[in-house]
Parts: structure tokens; sequence; C-alpha cells
């Protein structure tokens, strides 16, 4: 038997499986938790992944292993290997104003035929230009900027500061994968390489930047593990589920995404597409909603019902709600990009205002906002053969039955499965094989 380890770091926190590669089995798990924010210092993510690595019985007996994480999230390093301040994470909005900086300097379709990305806030290269901006003397500090599973990655190969890692602050050994590096806006997935010119544009100097593995490659670990690229969370999540061009995954978590494996890379100027890398050589364009699994727990909650009870009003419900329509954007909108628009109910009579039509227009509304992100797939040429429908909301019984009719496509709802570890552990898997 031979084992593989693989990592979820994701913003919550950390997950690890240990899968018997021969057959694709778990058969030990791992687990702990990340603080709160979306300003944290990287060490919490170190420590929790060696205490759910511990809860996994360690590495001793693991043949290969893999980091998925978070994407976007800014990790500067100094020239001795430490980090300089917290990590900015994908859902901190404070460098919304350095993005349109970038676009206005740049121009959207420029900045979108270089990097498959047009800036918001999310993205690494605006977090990049707010620290330029806001803390001139740290960003003068910058030797090396990475991602979360990036750093993560160098640390558990034994590198990391002076005094504090076996193997010291060696950033020429930082690595990554074309995923994540596809989410930092400064790396150009139809070419491979990284654009230096818009780094420094956003940093004021050149850095170390992570070496971009292909999909096949592998460092080693102090032990002599093999050590796969790992990918961003979306493309982690693409691995362990099997999907392959044709297939679009639809996520219903906090946030909603809905990402689809291409042979063709994408570049949408209007910025309502991400035009990601995969994990496994392809492409992965990504649509984000920000609205998604908390539009059911608060029209539940509103109801006084639990989400068994608000499915069973949805369903009793007739297609349409019987012209009561909710525009879920109760925390603004990323797609559309509505950062300020609030949610709105619409149809009302007396005849439609019922606690049925209010969970069926609540589940509609929500499949709808993800809708759009399908439609512009579509408009994008992508093909879409069918949906695997994943995330939390995915476990509701009425999002399911009526997600097909929303959506325009088959539907498939594989079981609940811990996807990003266990894309990153068949990653694994595969690089022993080559």
């Amino acid at each position: 038997m031979t084992l593989v380890l693989g990592v979820d770091s994701s913003t919550q926190s950390c997950k690890v499986v240990v899968v018997d590669s021969s057959i694709g089995a778990v058969v030990r798990t791992g687990r702990a938790s990340h603080p709160d924010g979306t300003s944290v210092d990287p060490e919490a993510w170190w420590t929790a992944l060696q205490t759910a690595i511990a809860g996994a019985d360690g590495l001793d007996d693991i043949a290969a292993w893999a980091i998925g994480g978070q994407q976007h999230g800014m990790v500067a390093l100094d020239a001795d290997g430490r980090v300089i301040r917290d990590a900015l994470l994908w859902n901190d909005t404070r460098s919304a104003d350095a993005a349109t900086a970038l676009v206005a300097e740049f121009g959207a379709q420029k900045l979108a035929d270089r990097t498959g990305l047009v800036p918001v806030a999310s993205f690494t290269i605006s977090k990049v230009r707010w620290l330029r901006d806001h803390e001139p003397d740290n960003a003068a500090r910058v030797a090396a900027i990475a991602l979360p599973h990036d750093w993560l990655t160098w640390r558990l190969r034994g590198f990391g500061p002076a005094g504090e890692a076996p193997r010291g602050p060696v950033l020429d050994e930082l690595v990554t994968d074309r995923s994540d590096a596809s989410g930092t806006g400064y790396w150009n997935p139809a070419t491979g390489e990284y654009d230096r010119e818009l780094f420094i544009a956003a940093l004021g100097h050149d850095a170390v930047l992570p070496r971009v593995l292909g999909a096949h490659e592998s460092v080693t670990d102090a032990a002599g593990r093999l050590v796969a690229p790992g990918a961003g969370d979306n493309a982690a999540a693409a691995l362990g589920l099997g999907a392959g061009p044709g297939d679009v995954v639809v996520s219903i978590g906090t946030s909603g995404t809905v990402f689809a494996v291409s042979e063709t890379p994408s570049a949408d100027a209007s910025g309502i597409i991400a035009g990601f890398a995969s994990a496994d050589g392809h492409f992965l364009p990504l649509v984000c909603t920000l609205n998604a699994a908390r539009v059911l727990d608060v029209t539940a909650s509103l109801l006084g019902v639990d989400h068994d009870e608000l499915s069973r009003l949805a369903l009793a419900a007739p297609s349409g709600a019987a012209g009561l329509a909710l525009v879920p954007y109760f925390e603004g909108e990323r797609t559309p990009n509505l950062p300020d628009a609030t949610a709105t109910l619409s149809g009302m009579t007396l005849a439609s205002t019922t606690r049925e039509n209010l969970a069926r227009a609540a589940v509609e509304g929500m499949l709808s906002g993800l809708g759009a992100g399908l439609d512009a797939l579509r408009e994008e040429g992508v093909p879409l053969r069918r949906a695997l429908l994943i995330g939390g909301g995915a476990q509701s019984e009425a999002v399911r039955a009526i997600a097909p009719e929303v959506l325009g496509i088959p539907v498939e709802v594989p079981a609940s499965e811990e996807y990003v570890a266990l894309g990153a552990a068949r990653q694994a898997a595969s690089v022993l094989t080559v």
C-alpha cells in the first residue's frame, strides 16, 4: 500500500487526507481550525497544518504529498524568509482602489490579454499595489511574494526563517503551480510566464516569485519525499472531482463559484470571467458570486424554519414562485460588479406572498445568480456538458431539484467529500508514476 497525503488549507480550516493511492481510498484524516479575519498571520496556518498532519498520524509512511489552498492571499517575505506583515486574504477588500488604479494605468483589455484577469480587490496584484501605496516601508523590505499554498509547501519542505527551519531561508526554493499563479494578476496562463512589468508596477521593485511547476513536476522535502505542485482550491477541487473538458463545477458555499475545465484560455475584459489555469494543464475560467448559501440561511431564519423545512416549502411552490422574485444581493455582488447593491423582493401580491413562494424565490434567486455565471461562460464559447453541484448549499433537496431548471444543463450531485484535499492527494499520487 502506497500512501499519499493531500491538504486543503482553506480560509476557515486545514483539512488533511491520507489516501491509499492504489485504490483511492481515504485511510486517515486530520483537521485544525484557522483564525477568523481577512488579514491573518501565516504562522497560524503553519501551526494548523502541523496539527492536522499530526491528527492524520504524520508523514513517516507517506510517499508523496501536495497542498491545495485558498487563492490570492499575499504572503510578503523579507530576505531572511520572515513574514513581513499579516497576509491579506482573498476576501480583504481594502485593495479595491488599488485594483481600480491598475486598470486605469494599463487598461482592462490589455490586462485581460496579458494575465487572463482584470484586477479586483481579491487578486494578489491589487494587494501588492496596496502594500506599496499604504505601507511603503514594508513594501521596500519585500524580497519575495508567495501565495498561501506556496508558503506552506515551502515550510513543510523544511525551508523558512533562519534559525526556525532546518533548510533555511532559500527563497529560490519557493514553488507554485499554474492554477494558483494564474490568480495573481501578474502571470500569463497562455505563455506560462510571469509578467514582470506588471509585478514591478504593483510593488515598485522586482522580487523573487515562486517557480511555476508543470502539472506532473515535483520537488522533494527534507526527508526525500516527493512533493507535487499543489493547487489553488478550485483547481484542486476539479482534480478531486475528476472534472474534464465540458464539465462545469457549481460550488455553493459562503460565496458561489462557477468554473469550467476548458482547453483554451479566456481573456474577458469585462472582468466577469477570471481566466485561471487548471492544475492538470488545461484552463479553468471562473465566475464568482458573493451571495450563495447564506441566501438560504437568511431566508430560513426569516421564516423561522430549518433547512429541511425550507426545502419542503420551496418544493411546495410552483416554478417561478407565482411571480415572487428575489434578487439576493444581500452583501452587494461581485458578478455583476455591484458592491453597494442590496437585495430586492418584487412581484408581491396578496396571492404570491406566501411562505412557500418566498422559500422558492430564495432558491431560484440564488441559483439564478450562479446561472448568470454559466451564461457568461457560454458567451465566452466554453463548452458546457454537465454541471457538478458541490458545497454546503448542494445538500439542500430543493436546490438539487430546482437547479437543472434554472441552470439549463444536466446536473449531477457528487457525494459530499473533501474534494480540495482529495484533489491534492490525487496530484501527489500522479507524481509517483512520472
